[in-house]
């Protein structure tokens, strides 16, 4: 049970590129939720639900992984960029359904940008114990995307790219 979670129900365990796949979860969410027409005060209570969830797991089964693999933070635990990404889309400004497409390609990209080349202190963050350092980097790196995000929805740049699809 532990690996099904931490792996995010088997993504993990896919042979390339792990941790893309385990932000699309959050990721498909997000957008459902968006295209729906969600309110903006659910759509945070369900980022904050998802990047809670995916801590908890990382941080509470991830040293098993640990212990069975001999890695530091093996490419099957997914649960970190589950979590990482749902912080992405915490506290967006008002994004449309028609704004969806968009919006949730860039939170993607741009969460996946920052976790594959932790800028600092990102990198630094991984030297934690355990899961913590498994999850921490990941969080982080949301932080970093939701700042840009943030930037890129009230400067009217989702809205403009939205536009042209």
């Amino acid at each position: 049970m532990k690996r099904l979670l931490t792996s995010c129900f088997g993504l993990g365990l896919l042979p390339v590129a792990p941790g893309t796949w385990g932000s699309l979860p959050s990721m498909l969410i997000f957008a459902l939720l968006v295209s729906m027409g969600i309110s903006n005060n659910y759509l945070l209570l369900v980022m904050l639900v998802l990047a809670l969830a995916g801590s908890i797991v990382c941080v509470g089964f991830a040293p098993a992984a640990i212990a069975r693999t001999g890695k530091n933070d093996p490419g099957e635990v997914v649960a970190d960029e589950f979590a990482g990404q749902a912080v992405t889309f915490i506290g967006i400004a008002t994004i449309t359904p028609s704004q969806m497409c968009v919006a949730a390609a860039l939170g993607f990209l741009l969460f996946r940008l920052f976790d594959i080349v932790k800028p600092w202190p990102i990198r630094k963050l991984e030297a934690l114990p355990g899961g913590w350092g498994i999850l921490a980097d990941d969080l982080l790196a949301g932080v970093y995307a939701a700042i840009i995000f943030q930037a890129c929805a009230l400067g009217g740049l989702i809205a403009f790219l939205s536009g042209w699809i």
